[in-house]
C-alpha cells in the first residue's frame, strides 16, 4: 500500500522513528498552535522550526517542496483576498498558516510508512466496530482521502498551467474538462490498485 498512497521517504532520522500515533497527535497539536498564532513574526518563528524538522527528516528540498507546491496559487490567491479585506499583516499571517499546516502534515507523510499510518488509524477507529463498520476500511477511506488532497491540488496546477500555456485561461471549459478527465484517469488507476489487492468490494 506503501507506494499506492503514500509518499514515504526512506530514513533513519528521529522522525522516521517516531511512533505514527506521536506524530499524528504532534500534527494535530501544531496545527492547533498554528492557529493561536496571529503575529507574522511569531509565524515565522514557526516555519523556522519546520524547516529545521524538515532538515532533520532529511527528506531532501525537492521532497520538502513538492508537499508546498500543489498549493502554491491557492496560497498567492488568499494573500491577495486577505490583502482586500483587512492587512498585511493577517495577508502574511493566514498564508503563512496554511503553508506551515500544509508542510507539516507532508513531513507526517514523508516519514511515515503507510503501512504504520493505517495500522495508527486502524487502532483508533477501532470502536467503529462496535456498530458494524469496519476499521480498516475507514481507516483506508481516511487515508485515500488525505492522499487525495494533494493528488487533486496538483492536477489543477498542471491543467492551470496548461491553460496558460495555451492562452485559454480565461475559459471555463478549458479548465472543467481536462479537470474533470484527469481526475476520472486517476480514480480508475486508484480502483484498479484497490482491485489488484483485493479491497474493490
Amino acid at each position: 500500500m506503501n507506494g499506492l498512497t503514500g509518499a514515504y521517504v526512506r530514513g533513519g532520522s528521529p522522525l522516521h522513528r517516531l511512533p505514527a500515533g506521536a506524530k499524528l497527535a504532534g500534527l494535530a497539536a501544531s496545527c492547533t498552535a498554528l492557529v493561536l498564532l496571529r503575529s507574522p513574526a511569531s509565524l515565522a518563528g514557526a516555519a523556522a522550526v519546520v524547516a529545521a524538522l524538515y532538515a532533520i527528516s532529511g527528506v531532501g528540498a525537492a521532497a520538502a517542496w513538492a508537499q508546498i507546491r500543489p498549493v502554491r496559487w491557492f496560497v498567492v490567491s488568499l494573500f491577495l483576498l486577505q490583502l482586500l479585506l483587512a492587512d498585511a499583516a493577517g495577508a502574511v499571517s493566514s498564508s503563512l498558516r496554511v503553508v506551515l499546516a500544509v508542510a507539516l502534515a507532508g513531513l507526517v507523510t514523508l516519514t511515515t510508512r503507510t503501512a504504520d499510518l493505517m495500522a495508527c488509524l486502524e487502532r483508533c477507529l477501532a470502536p467503529a466496530a462496535l456498530v458494524g463498520l469496519d476499521p480498516f476500511r475507514l481507516a483506508l477511506l481516511l487515508s485515500l482521502t488525505l492522499r487525495s488532497v494533494p493528488v487533486v491540488a496538483g492536477l489543477v496546477t498542471r491543467v492551470r498551467e496548461a491553460q496558460l500555456a495555451r492562452g485559454v485561461e480565461r475559459s471555463p471549459r478549458a479548465f472543467a474538462v481536462p479537470l474533470v478527465v484527469s481526475a476520472l484517469r486517476h480514480a480508475d488507476a486508484l480502483g484498479e490498485a484497490l482491485a489488484a489487492r483485493g479491497l474493490d468490494d
